[in-house]
């Protein structure tokens, strides 16, 4: 019997009015029928140490959000990367984040992952250079990337409203169009395991 498709949604901001943790409750809310955005937030994660690290050896334990997040990706589906763009690359946030889920190296919860990312600015150019270095990073980690369609969100500031709740239609429905198409590509590339 199949299951929904459960993406795990990870924000790279800590931001209490971030857009970038908006797009992600967006995604969540309007996920299509059969796909499940389950949101883990990132606040409590510790900078990554490898002594703490119970993947690596002689490491660990594990702090226990380190290890809830372990868990939550090796047991979803896929992910979604929603990550501001912070000096032309991704947040250091999503970043420790990969770091602590990337070990070990050709066998971590990372390797053969579909992984879908986005990103929203209030600069006109959205978050692309953020995303390709991203692309680099999950590249090292063997994860399957999705290559289309693009969320790269610019001129935030006009598709949400002041409870940051989007309110562009176009920007949804292109939100909404990923979440099905990292669907069809896990399928594509890791059939056994994408049963929705």
């Amino acid at each position: 019997m199949s299951h929904d498709f459960t993406v795990l949604g990870l924000a790279g901001s800590l931001g209490r009015r971030s857009y970038n943790r908006a797009l992600l409750a967006a995604a969540a809310e309007s996920a299509p029928e059969g796909i499940v955005v389950d949101v883990f937030d990132l606040t409590d994660l510790p900078l990554y140490n490898p002594d703490l690290d119970e993947l690596l050896p002689g490491g660990g334990p594990s702090p226990q959000p380190v290890a809830e997040l372990v868990e939550r990706v090796e047991s979803a589906d896929a992910l979604l990367l929603v990550s501001p763009e912070y000096n032309w690359g991704p947040s250091g946030v999503i970043r420790n984040a990969l770091d602590w889920v990337s070990r070990p190296a050709g066998a971590s919860p990372l390797f053969e992952k579909p992984v879908a990312l986005a990103g929203a600015s209030p600069g006109p150019a959205g978050t692309g250079r953020g995303q390709l270095q991203l692309r680099q990073n999950l590249l090292s980690s063997g994860s399957f990337v999705l290559q289309h369609p693009v969320v790269q969100v610019g001129d935030a500031r006009s598709r949400f409203d002041e409870r940051l709740e989007l309110v562009h239609e176009p920007t949804r429905e292109l939100v909404q169009e990923q979440l099905g198409a990292l669907r069809e590509w896990a399928l594509r590339v890791t059939p056994a395991s994408a049963t929705a």
